[in-house]
């Protein structure tokens, strides 16, 4: 939390979002001078060894808080995690195949956009007839898809995948909103990915997570820059890699296992996503849009049933410091996302603040 003006600012923007103070702080003066070398880390050489330190020791932590097995390589790229949506499929998925996918949302629509000029896409399930307001439960994997691909978290809509689906076929998984987030068994994933600026760190580079064994199958020639392995064999190093994101992941990656890893986070998370959404239900002024049970616990979206009640609620939010609690334009309300860097107090703030507010309509 900041305070400008004697006014505390509480962030609950959905990406770019909220970042540690002390991450913040050690980055700022990296700029000025890192590591008393001197130089500014925007300006060190990224084949040095001052920079090869940083992506080496951002790896290892990836790799620790996720506890991933050595067949799990891990990648920091650019492009974002809209990127992936064209390179999972370019890597793994011959034109003649059938890839699987799970539609629950704008993003996980987009990836299967773009897996299309690749392949065949089997769409398993879809919570379109809803507007993406849960998860569909009842759906069945092919045996024969050449992988299964769905989103973890849908940042837009506000639902949450609380279980793994069951497949013996490759599984990928589009971590971007809820990485790190709470506790899972990573290594049952062939290919992980996730844009940094949520929870890993500033936007401007994607995390990915590669179980080796399913790349060199496809019968396409790959770019060099959207070939997997060549990265894998590169080390994150096939171009000049977005040196001053990857020193902010590699800050916010020290700053999580400070604070207890995977673990000690989900316990915070848990707190944080319970009392919000028990204050949604306790006053009806304020409508959740998501099935109870799909809730995600990253991204809480709710509404008004009375317009000029959700304008005059988000101009007090405004005046009070609440940052970014305007919905996503395509579902409209409030959209407010408790990321890992989220300090328990701002949801006490805001929720308390939501009871006042509901006290006097």
């Amino acid at each position: 939390m900041q305070t400008v003006n004697n006014l505390t600012l509480h962030n609950f923007n959905a990406g770019p979002s909220i970042l540690p103070r002390q991450v913040f702080e050690q980055a700022a003066q990296a700029v000025i001078d890192y590591n008393n070398t001197g130089l500014s880390i925007l300006e060190i050489g990224h084949r040095t060894q001052l920079f090869q330190q940083v992506m080496d020791e951002a790896v290892a932590l990836v790799k620790e808080l996720m506890q991933l097995d050595a067949n799990h390589h891990v990648l920091f790229l650019h492009g974002g995690a809209s990127t992936q949506f064209f390179q999972v499929p370019m890597n793994l998925l011959n034109e003649s195949e059938t890839a699987a996918y799970l539609d629950c949302g704008v993003w996980g629509k987009k990836a299967i956009k773009e897996a299309m000029l690749f392949g065949n896409v089997n769409v398993v399930a879809s919570s379109k007839d809803k507007g993406y307001t849960y998860i569909p439960k009842k759906f069945v994997i092919p045996s024969n898809a050449k992988y299964f691909h769905y989103t973890t978290n849908n940042t837009i809509e506000g639902t949450q995948m609380h279980f793994v689906p069951e497949t013996a076929v490759p599984m990928i998984a589009d971590m971007s909103s809820d990485i790190l987030s709470r506790q899972m068994d990573f290594n049952q994933f062939d290919l992980i990915y996730a844009g940094a600026q949520k929870n890993i760190g500033a936007a401007g580079v994607n995390m990915v997570v590669i179980n080796k064994s399913i790349l060199g199958k496809v019968n396409r020639k790959l770019p060099s820059m959207m070939n997997y392995q060549q990265h894998i064999d590169a080390g994150s190093m096939l171009n000049t890699p977005p040196v001053f994101s990857v020193y902010v992941c590699l800050l916010t990656l020290r700053w999580l296992k400070q604070h207890g890893g995977v673990t000690g986070i989900e316990e915070l998370n848990n707190e944080k996503a319970i009392l919000l959404y028990q204050t949604l239900d306790d006053l009806p002024i304020f409508t959740p849009t998501v099935a109870k049970e799909d809730r995600s616990k990253m991204n809480v979206v709710f509404i008004m049933q009375d317009k000029n009640l959700e304008s005059e609620f988000l101009n007090l939010c405004k005046e009070e410091g609440m940052v970014g609690v305007k919905g996503h334009r395509s579902v409209g309300g409030f959209r407010v996302s408790l990321y890992n860097a989220l300090p328990l107090e701002s949801v006490k703030t805001l929720t308390n603040l939501m009871r006042h507010f509901a006290s006097h309509k």
